[in-house]
């Protein structure tokens, strides 16, 4: 989206991924469906049912158009905005430091320091309550639970739990963030945080 992207042209952030992937959906409409998403809006607007649930099936059963694509143009029609029209990754992590969270943004900037000195390839796309880290995918994230600590996260698979690292239960949920260090303090971001930090990059290749 060419608002999202001038948005962030001089940032730090990159753009979340679902933003590439709903750029993706609106070029692909054309040659999947027929119809570009202007031409769906406008014919939805034309002859389309009146509640986004019935214009889904409608779309469905109507005009044949798959279950992810017809959730998507149903959701446009309904005149729910585009996740780039709205991706602020500035604003979401002042907002995550608010207040008395404040305290922990000279760890965050450390932690983001490290993590753009693992490669060209990191990218940090934040989102309204977690900042990730991703390679290929999320190999870290950012979360502020509570005024006492940061949990830095780690996508690590089945890795063995030893020192500071702590089991989140992500592997046996199959969600990409496996593990966990608490982090209340800078001196807290220490060589085994960091170390934990490079291996999820490193296994993400």
């Amino acid at each position: 989206m060419p608002g999202a992207g001038a948005r962030l042209k001089k940032s730090i952030y990159s753009m979340h991924p679902s933003i590439a992937m709903e750029e993706a959906s609106i070029a692909n409409l054309p040659k999947k469906t027929g119809k570009s998403l202007e031409q769906w809006l406008a014919l939805i607007k034309k002859s389309g049912p009146p509640t986004m649930k019935e214009r889904r099936e409608w779309l469905k059963s109507e005009h044949g158009m798959t279950t992810n694509y017809a959730w998507f143009v149903a959701e446009r029609a309904e005149g729910k905005g585009s996740f780039a029209d709205n991706y602020d990754p500035e604003s979401y992590v002042e907002a995550i430091f608010d207040g008395p969270k404040g305290v922990f943004r000279p760890i965050y900037h450390a932690i983001l320091d490290y993590g753009f000195k693992l490669g060209k390839d990191v990218k940090v796309c934040p989102c309204q309550t977690m900042i990730p880290f991703y390679r290929k995918h999320v190999f870290a994230q950012v979360k502020v639970p509570n005024r006492s600590r940061i949990d830095l996260g780690f996508a690590l698979k089945d890795t063995p739990v030893k020192g500071h690292l702590i089991d989140t239960g992500g592997f046996a949920k199959k969600d990409r963030i496996t593990h966990r260090i608490e982090i209340a303090s800078l001196t807290d971001f220490d060589d085994e945080a960091k170390k934990w930090m490079t291996k999820a990059y490193e296994m993400d290749a």
